[in-house]
């Protein structure tokens, strides 16, 4: 081989080489909420670690405000890996793993300790939760993404009782949270959060459950007269990565996606209380807070009591575990 031709090839080896060391892996994220939302910084904070560390050799690419995906759609798109990530409400798991559905039983977590105890990272519960999604989807849960507590929107009318909800049409994004709006005397309708301004709009739904971040960010304000602040159960949302693709990093890499969840996981719990009561501050001049009072709130407790009857018998051995479980926090 001629001096000439031997110092192209070796430059171009070196060339592929180099090439190869700084190859890129690209993670594409589906998310529901805008990119303005509580859930969509604690993404773009992810990003921001995740490529430092890496060096730029994961690179993330994030598309709020459901784009790609609806929340429904999101276990089976990265289960099958469709896309890379995404974000999804915990209970769209619900039809593989009944149990996840535990947040939303009424008033089993009414209190930050209990919500902390029972979905941090350390917490059996979760660990459980956790295991039984991975094995029963192929979505590896990276982090948790607290959502906040849950309220009720409603149009024509306050709901401090139960009897305030009878006969309404209530949008729900759970089956279990279905099973709480017939407990009250309302007709749940599944809906993703995506369209619940529009179907406020049209008036297809009388009343609905959300967070109080939603309200603020997808201006539920503007469609719906009543906040009412029931904070009956616990909103979680999940950070989800297709197994075979967390599997396919790096030892190195994998640990620098698990450690950026566990701190950005961190980061929002401990905000999410702040974020409640600004969200809060900023639209109660754009729609009416309405406060329930102890004797009020224990109607809601009486009502919806056999919910927590209905999973443990409908749920599987894992709904029963988990409620023992509960009832020892």
């Amino acid at each position: 081989m001629n001096k000439h031709l031997k110092g192209a090839f070796i430059a171009a080896a070196v060339a592929l080489c180099s090439t190869a060391a700084f190859a890129e892996t690209t993670i594409r994220i589906t998310l529901q909420l805008p990119e303005n939302h509580p859930l969509g910084v604690n993404f773009a904070e992810w990003k921001e670690i995740v490529e430092r560390e890496s060096k730029g050799e994961l690179q993330v690419q994030i598309f709020p405000s459901a784009q790609l995906f609806k929340d429904k759609e999101v276990p089976q798109a990265v289960g099958s890996g469709a896309i890379e990530m995404g974000s999804a409400s915990l209970t769209r798991f619900a039809g593989d793993v009944p149990a996840v559905d535990f947040v939303y039983l009424p008033f089993m977590l009414d209190t930050p300790e209990k919500i902390a105890a029972a979905t941090g990272p350390n917490s059996p519960i979760r660990a459980k939760i956790d295991s039984a999604v991975l094995e029963a989807t192929n979505n590896r849960i990276l982090w948790w993404q607290a959502f906040g507590r849950t309220i009720y929107l409603s149009k024509d009318k306050a709901l401090r009782t139960p009897d305030d909800i009878k006969g309404l049409k209530v949008r729900t994004f759970g089956k279990l949270l279905g099973w709480t709006a017939e407990a009250l005397g309302g007709a749940p309708t599944l809906m993703s959060g995506s369209k619940q301004f529009l179907a406020y709009q049209q008036g297809a739904v009388d009343a609905g459950i959300t967070g109080i971040t939603a309200v603020k960010s997808r201006k539920l304000y503007e469609v719906m007269e009543y906040l009412n602040l029931t904070y009956d159960s616990d909103i979680e949302f999940v950070a989800v990565m297709n197994n075979d693709v967390f599997e396919g990093l790096s030892a190195d890499l994998q640990k620098i996606v698990v450690d950026a969840g566990l701190t950005v996981e961190k980061n929002l719990r401990e905000k999410i209380a702040g974020l409640e009561a600004e969200a809060l501050e900023e639209v109660k001049d754009k729609i009416t807070i309405v406060e329930l009072s102890d004797a009020d709130r224990q109607k809601w407790r009486d009502a919806t009591g056999g919910v927590v009857d209905r999973f443990t018998a409908e749920g599987g051995d894992l709904a029963k575990e988990i409620v023992d479980m509960l009832n020892e926090l």
